[in-house]
Parts: C-alpha cells; structure tokens; sequence
C-alpha cells in the first residue's frame, strides 16, 4: 500500500473508531496512535489498516484489545489526594451517620483499571468508619479490560506499585508480603467484586450506589458520549448519592442531571433536590 493510501486507511479507521465507538483521540499524537495500532496489526499479523478495519469489525473482541493498547491506564493508591480527604471527611460521614435507619452502602469503581482504586476505597471504609462493621458494604469495580480485570482480583502489586500513594503504614496493616510483591489482604479482596463493561452499553443491571467514582474515565469520550454516559450513571445513583470526578474533568456543558456540591471539587449529587454537603466534622482517624 503506497504511503498516501496508508495515511487515507488510517485515518479512516481512526474516523470509524470515534464515530461508531465514541472514542475522542483529539489528545493524541498521530504518531504515537498509528504506533499503538500497528502494534495490534503485527500481533495479528495484519499488513495494512485497511485489513485491520476489516478485522475489527468483525471480531469485536478487538475493539477492547485495541483501547488496552491505545489507552494507558495510569492509576496509583489514593490517586489525587484532595478526592479522597473529600470522601473521608465530607461525603461518606454524612452517608453513613447514626440514626439515618440505613445499614448498607454501595459504592461502584468505574475503569477501576488494576484495581488500585477500590482497594483504596476498601482501606479507607476499614480504617475510618468502623460504624460499618455491621453494615452490609458492596465495592464493584469494573473496567473494560479482562486482563487489568485478572491482575486487580489477585490483589497482589509490586514494590514500586505500592509505593505510589499508600503510606507505609497502610501498606504494613492491609498487605501480606509475598516476595518480591504484596498482596492485599484477602478480607478485604473479599469486598471488592470485579466485573467486565462497556460504558458504551446498557449497565442498569448492576443497581444502585450511594458513590460513583468515574473519575479519568470520560476524558477518552467525546461530547455526546459523554451525555450519554453521564444520564446513565445518574440513573444508578440513589437519590442523596454522589458522583466524583477527575480533577479535569467537569458535568458542566454535559449534562442537567447533576449540580456540584458546596466546596467540594469534583463531587456532585443530583440536580434535583440536592444539598450541599455540610462542613461535618472529620473522624478522629486520619488516612495513614
């Protein structure tokens, strides 16, 4: 195929990817797209990106092969610490006060990627809210990937994965030590259930959560997916529920169905009804 007719396959395919698919590559270099790509020809042993449009269509497992090539999942305990000191000393204390009749909280990781993510959120529930030793406590996480999906369920994350975010005091308290890894321990990888989807489908059947962590998922979407995955996600959270973000990204221009919460960056409740969130008082144990 001569070079002009390559670049005309390939952005042809890349035009295909973000029409059928939703998918905005307008933050990529072309460059390093084309390399990513290619890398999925020659493991197919494909010799064009016209045969590898062909291939996609077909078979599409690929569609999900290729966006682990293409996207790079950089995640890390307690990633964007200013997230999570919102949900320990503002958003969770006021979902799980005494005397509100309730005793089971839901939350939902959305692209948990390896896993790092609701751990931390497994962490935090343990070692700041021990009102939820008798609550009944469901952490899904789910990603697009089976194999991010196979290494986050083992738990288990070398040295400089652990390293990354999580203070050695919480790494000593909640890993076992398995040379030359750690793995989290097995009470809490019993929390966490890990499941396959596509935000691009129908995912009502997974129910209703009090927290929705999406956060660094929609940047890969553009506009009108976004929309549309937003309206879906507000349909799974319960009426005094919740959404984060990512720290760059934002529902404003998205959609009505939610409105931020009161000095909380990148948290939002529904539109409707919704209440700013008190300046409640943190718990007395800090995440360490």
């Amino acid at each position: 195929m001569a070079p002009s007719d390559a670049d005309a396959a390939f952005e042809g395919l890349i035009r295909h990817i973000q029409e059928s698919r939703g998918i905005d590559f307008r933050g990529y270099k072309r460059t390093s797209l084309r390399r990513r790509i290619t890398l999925r020809m020659e493991h197919l042993h494909l010799d064009n990106f016209t045969d590898y449009h062909a291939f996609l269509e077909a078979h599409p497992q690929e569609f999900v092969d290729l966006l682990n090539t293409v996207l790079i999942n950089v995640t890390s305990f307690f990633r964007d610490s200013d997230a999570w000191e919102a949900l320990r000393a503002m958003v969770l204390p006021r979902l799980v006060e005494p005397g509100r009749g309730r005793d089971h909280l839901r939350l939902w990781s959305v692209g948990c990627a390896s896993g790092e993510e609701p751990y931390s959120l497994a962490m935090m529930l343990k070692d700041n809210f021990p009102i939820l030793g008798g609550w009944k406590v469901e952490i899904v996480a789910t990603d697009l990937s089976p194999s991010v999906l196979e290494k986050a369920r083992s738990g288990i994350y070398s040295t400089f994965e652990v390293q990354r975010g999580l203070p050695i005091q919480m790494l000593v308290r909640h890993f076992d030590q398995q040379e030359p890894n750690w793995q989290i321990k097995r009470e809490l990888r019993q929390t966490v259930t890990f499941r396959a989807l596509n935000l691009l489908e129908d995912f009502s059947a997974l129910g209703q959560f009090d927290v929705v962590l999406c956060r660094n998922v929609l940047i890969y979407f553009d506009q009108p997916t976004k929309t549309r995955i937003l309206g879906a996600i507000a349909r799974r959270i319960l009426p005094e529920g919740v959404l984060l973000l990512g720290g760059a990204e934002s529902v404003f221009g998205l959609t009505d169905a939610f409105t931020g919460l009161t000095g909380l960056k990148g948290v939002y409740g529904h539109a409707k009804g919704a209440k700013p969130a008190p300046a409640l008082r943190p718990p007395q144990t800090a995440v360490s």
